[in-house]
């Protein structure tokens, strides 16, 4: 804890968990909340839920599960250098998608459209949801019971509708004020991580190619560098040189901007931060060339037709789900079908976005298939 700047969060100064419990033994207050989100059964599920490509596409893209290993590594390298809390840092990078849908944005943009009457969907919001009542895994209480810090940074976005409903960690979406540093940066990160492996998935898919990246300046730049110092190695190995090298980029010029900022605002505890302007940014020059790189991978990549069409069935399969077990409570598992009772449509929201993208197109086969039961 020396080690700690003055503006990190310190587990000794929480602010403390919904439920009370005893300190724990042999470790801090986040890392047994970081203990405790790699053991629940959410995270666990992330291993089949996907970024751009449905979980059969292929084993060898990208899932919740290994983004979120990636932006806890990042997040964790760039805390070490600015003296904030590690272990915060990797517990809120690991949660962060806990509350995803299957399918990605498009599950997400689905479910939200299917309870716009009743609230809409929000990833973030599930992701608090998950880790504050549905994991059920402790006699004492619902969820997880984590530590204020680590739910406030789990929530990275929230409509002041539902922060005006949340009490405190909702708060700072109705003052415009900022979170932890660590929050700020498990932010970023997730952003370094997923830019970077979209590239990657992108090239290997076939979706995307080198040359079409080569009008992207933070692309062409360190393939250039890849290809003059290892120019007899094949085109995959030169696309990791360079996909490491950007993230190396990304990962430095946010460690020198942030740690500018800091030093100029100097903040002496976690309320100074919340009070001041976004400290954890990039440089002007380079925010400007990550902001070309997802212009580049939304125009090319997420806008492909092969992904529009994966995409537009994924969507179905969650508005098709909703529809049948909103029409029919009977349908749903025994436990759902209780929580159901209380308030229908959110614990039908609940069941859908908590299944893996494999699970959701077998029930619908179930539900839609005369060949499946």
């Amino acid at each position: 804890m020396d080690s700690l700047a003055p503006w990190a969060a310190d587990p000794r100064r929480s602010r403390g968990r919904l439920h009370l419990e005893a300190p724990p033994e042999g470790r801090d207050e986040f890392q047994r909340d970081r203990d405790r989100i790699v053991h629940c059964g959410a995270f666990r599920r992330l291993e089949y839920k996907t970024q751009v490509f449905v979980n059969h596409e292929g084993d060898l893209f990208r899932t919740r599960l290994t983004h979120s290993i990636e932006v806890a590594q990042i997040a964790r390298t760039i805390a070490r250098r600015l003296r904030l809390n590690e272990d915060l840092t990797e517990a809120i990078s690991l949660a962060h998608d806990l509350g995803h849908t299957p399918f990605g944005h498009a599950g997400q943009d689905a479910l939200n459209r299917c309870m716009q009457p009743w609230g809409g969907f929000e990833h973030n919001l599930q992701s608090l949801r998950v880790v504050d009542s549905l994991e059920q895994r402790y006699g004492a209480y619902d969820g997880l019971n984590l530590c204020f810090e680590t739910r406030e940074g789990v929530l990275k976005h929230c409509s002041p509708a539902n922060a005006a409903r949340l009490g405190e960690v909702g708060r700072r979406f109705l003052e415009q004020t900022r979170p932890s540093l660590e929050a700020q940066l498990a932010n970023v990160a997730d952003e370094i991580a997923y830019v970077n492996h979209d590239v990657d998935d992108g090239i290997r898919s076939g979706l995307i190619t080198v040359p079409q990246l080569m009008s992207v300046a933070l692309f062409a730049r360190h393939h250039q560098e890849a290809a003059t110092r290892y120019p007899g190695v094949g085109e995959r190995r030169q696309v990791y040189e360079t996909i490491r090298r950007m993230i190396n980029t990304l990962v430095l010029d946010l460690i020198d901007s942030s740690g500018a900022a800091i030093a100029e605002r100097s903040p002496g505890s976690v309320d100074e931060v919340r009070a001041a302007p976004t400290l954890i940014a990039f440089s002007p020059a380079v925010e400007q060339h990550k902001r070309q790189l997802k212009q580049f991978l939304f125009e090319n990549l997420y806008r492909h037709y092969r992904v529009v069409r994966m995409t537009a069935k994924a969507a179905r399969i969650v508005s098709d789900l909703f529809e049948a077990f909103v029409a029919d409570p009977r349908l749903l598992p025994s436990e759902h079908r209780r929580n159901a009772e209380d308030d229908r449509h959110r614990a039908i929201a609940d069941y859908i976005a908590g299944m893996t993208d494999r699970y959701a197109i077998k029930e619908h086969r179930r539900l839609f298939s005369v060949d499946e039961v």
